[in-house]
């Protein structure tokens, strides 16, 4: 799937971001700190993007807004997460940034 480079597009900056993600955390080390934490990561972006992709097709107004909650929960999560692997120094300074 090719992406173009319109910013404004929040699905394709989803994807990008749990692409990104899954990319950063390929080269994080094999600890139990760094698995718990890069596991953790790629389910929360990934679920980010999945949701908004639910919500383009829901019914009811008040459904979008529930995915959208969940879409937000799962983005907070993953800012969690990467915080989280800054403080132990995880992974590549740059990309993590």
């Amino acid at each position: 799937m090719e992406l173009s480079n319109k910013i404004y597009d929040f699905e394709e900056r989803l994807v990008r971001l749990a692409g990104e993600v899954i990319f950063f955390c390929r080269k994080l080390e094999n600890d139990f700190e760094s698995d718990y934490y890069k596991k953790q990561l790629i389910r929360s972006s990934g679920s980010a993007a999945l949701n908004y992709d639910e919500a383009q097709g829901t019914i009811t107004n008040k459904d979008f807004i529930h995915k959208l909650a969940l879409v937000c929960k799962e983005l907070k999560e993953s800012r969690s997460s990467l915080k989280i692997l800054k403080y132990i120094k995880a992974g590549d300074t740059q990309k993590r940034n």
